[in-house]
């Protein structure tokens, strides 16, 4: 794949992921840092997962496999950037200017997560 696909198919499957956390956050209601909490919250010590953290984790396994499985690591590639740019596109772009604020939270608040 070379890079103008590989930017094509990051900025279509951004839109995708972008529409499903809108989706997600003002169609059904739901709201990561409340509704997780308990569940997640709990497995991560309080730690607030989000999706942007598993892209940029994304990123340097696709280069260690790159060698052996290149179309694998184009895909890791180009999912890990897409999970990216959707939730700062979604923080700072939707979230923001709609909310008022970013609701980037590094943290789940304790009360909600003992």
């Amino acid at each position: 794949m070379n890079n103008r696909k590989i930017f094509w198919w990051t900025l279509v499957l951004t839109i995708v992921f972008e529409i499903i956390t809108c989706v997600l956050r003002f169609g059904m209601g739901l709201e990561s840092t409340r509704d997780t909490a308990s569940t997640i919250g709990r497995l991560t010590l309080g730690l607030r997962i989000h999706h942007s953290y598993v892209g940029v984790a994304m990123l340097p396994i696709a280069l260690f496999i790159r060698d052996r499985w290149p179309r694998i690591a184009e895909a890791t590639i180009v999912i890990g950037l897409a999970l990216v740019l959707s939730d700062l596109i979604h923080h700072f772009l939707v979230l923001y200017p709609i909310t008022g604020s970013p609701h980037f939270h590094l943290w789940y608040p304790e009360a909600n997560v003992g």
